[in-house]
């Protein structure tokens, strides 16, 4: 727990000194002039640098720096690698043992039909991960939460005989979850002997929502009465793949809050749409911190950018400036500089919401512009403000804004780090032996670290 304590001071240590950055809207780069708050040796070496040099600041922990950047960035570069939590997950489990319906010619599709790469990436690594739990700490049952139409579930069912409930709050998806262990049943009855699906276990799925005051107590009620258990004589675990914002911090506190729940495996993301005093002071609980530690400790709090770029990709973003692909990386400057001819015009508009526009080669701002603005009170702007000299000069210096932007993923682990320290030491506050790893793959899943927790 000290050392969680020291990581957690020297972190927000170092995101105070470069709060700046974080809290720095590429959105607004033209408008606030961003460039200008970067120190001047860096601007004058990031100007004289091919782009591709870039990708140097993005490596993870098992690299050195390839290239000399001034020294308060190497030095920079040196403390994140230490303070932030590695981001390369394990080519292998350990003591997992894979699921071999998975590999099943007649059947893996079952598991899998429609499922896109990043999702069946994802639920094969938990799933394994979640069986190695219930074997290591056994209970009666596992609860799911966000189970949508129960993917991770089924490998855990069918492929590893483990009972679970899954709890999604959307009726629909519960129904189509239903039909599909239906399908499989009926052809796992077709291609394997009886021997080999009598561990086969049907997921319950119950529809309910779980807010962020729910009470441990009305919770086991519930389950109780939907799984029909006379007492309160049973153990579950409690996994959860990706619950967004608040539903992370919400599933500690009922594992925290019900004797019966033994242990908990979960992957969060969308930090920035977690709760924090600031933004939310009339709440009593927030999403961020959980902590005792960090909740009486002036100066922890982070801001919305700062959680917001913490979601993002930095090993596509590190391919992307590796390959090459500069033409993908422009986008940022054509929304940078759309949102200075906003504001300039409606001066109260900042920050409005326009279309996704996909970049394709030679897209000229003209074209971008009208995409993004269709459908909005844009689309009346007079063509001739888009060609201004201001314009013409913010669009020649989009390479300013490609670095500025990996200036802020390079920082991006380490808010990230921050948050997932909290919710390791607010565990490890109520007596829980708590260890947290990367999962996933990060290019395929940005936000892959797993929290898992048991108690005594």
């Amino acid at each position: 727990m000290l050392f969680t304590k020291e990581k957690l001071d020297q972190s927000l240590g170092l995101l105070k000194k470069y709060e700046w950055l974080l809290d720095s809207y590429v959105l607004d780069f033209f408008l606030d002039d961003h460039w200008s708050k970067l120190p001047e040796n860096w601007q004058q070496h990031l100007e004289n640098i091919p782009l591709d040099n870039l990708e140097d600041l993005l490596q993870n922990e098992d690299h050195d720096m390839q290239l000399n950047w001034p020294l308060d960035l190497m030095d920079l570069w040196h403390e994140l690698r230490k303070l932030c939590i590695g981001r390369a997950p394990k080519k292998q489990i350990e003591n997992s043992v894979p699921c071999p319906l998975l590999g099943h010619p007649k059947l893996k599709h079952m598991f899998l039909k429609r499922v896109k790469p990043k999702k069946q990436h994802e639920v094969r690594r938990m799933a394994e991960i979640c069986a190695l739990s219930h074997r290591q700490t056994p209970v009666d049952f596992v609860l799911d939460f966000g189970a949508g139409v129960g993917h991770l579930a089924r490998i855990l069912g069918y492929g590893y005989g483990v009972q679970v409930c899954c709890l999604e709050m959307q009726p629909d998806l519960n129904q189509q979850a239903g039909e599909i262990d239906l399908k499989l049943e009926s052809m796992a009855a077709k291609h394997l002997s009886q021997s080999e699906t009598r561990h086969f276990r049907r997921p319950l799925h119950l529809t309910q929502r779980l807010e962020s005051n729910t009470q441990p107590a009305d919770f086991l009620s519930s389950i109780r009465e939907a799984l029909q258990l006379e007492d309160d004589k049973f153990r579950f675990g409690i996994i959860g793949l990706h619950p967004c914002g608040n539903l992370g911090p919400t599933l500690m506190r009922i594992f925290l809050g019900c004797p019966q729940a033994m242990f908990l495996n979960f992957v969060g993301c969308c930090y920035q749409k977690m709760t924090t005093q600031p933004t939310h002071p009339r709440e009593p609980l927030h999403g961020y911190p959980l902590s005792i530690f960090l909740k009486d400790k002036p100066g922890c709090q982070l801001s919305y950018e700062a959680r917001e770029i913490s979601c993002h990709a930095m090993e596509v973003y590190s391919d992307r400036l590796r390959a090459g692909d500069y033409e993908h990386l422009r986008i940022h400057s054509l929304r940078a500089a759309a949102e200075r001819i906003i504001v300039q015009q409606f001066p109260d508009l900042r920050h409005c919401a326009l279309r996704n526009v996909r970049h394709s080669p030679g897209m000229t701002f003209h074209q971008y512009f009208q995409k993004a603005v269709q459908g909005t009170r844009f689309e009346a702007l007079d063509s001739r403000v888009l060609s201004d000299k201001q314009t013409e000069t913010d669009l020649a210096n989009w390479q300013r804004i490609v670095s500025f932007y990996t200036l802020r993923l390079m920082m991006a682990p380490l808010v990230e780090s921050i948050i997932l320290h909290d919710r390791c030491l607010f565990l490890m506050e109520n007596g829980c032996q708590v260890q947290i790893e990367a999962l996933f793959d990060p290019r395929l899943s940005p936000r892959n670290h797993i929290t898992m927790a048991v108690k005594p």
